[in-house]
């Protein structure tokens, strides 16, 4: 099976800008501190910190920065894939 890189970085960058835009979207609505203290808490972490108000520009720059390394993730990944089966 050959992986084509373009494709795949496209579909990493795709999963982690998603998944950075519905924290974006929980940090809009204000329900991002209670999942973050939920979570923490279940795994026996006690950490005093505060999530920071929503600013667009900040939640656009998360979003197209993970994407970004999620694009690069993607294209090694693939590229790495295709090389190690070829080798075989």
């Amino acid at each position: 099976m050959v992986m084509r890189p373009w494709r795949t970085g496209l579909v990493f960058a795709a999963l982690l800008g998603l998944w950075h835009a519905a924290w974006a979207i929980l940090v809009a609505i204000g329900a991002a501190q209670p999942l973050a203290d939920f979570i923490l808490r279940i795994h026996f972490i006690d950490l005093p910190f505060k999530i920071a108000p929503f600013d667009l520009a900040t939640a656009a720059l998360l979003v197209a920065v993970t994407g970004a390394i999620g694009w690069v993730g993607g294209v090694v990944l693939a590229v790495l894939w295709n090389r190690l089966h070829k080798a075989r």
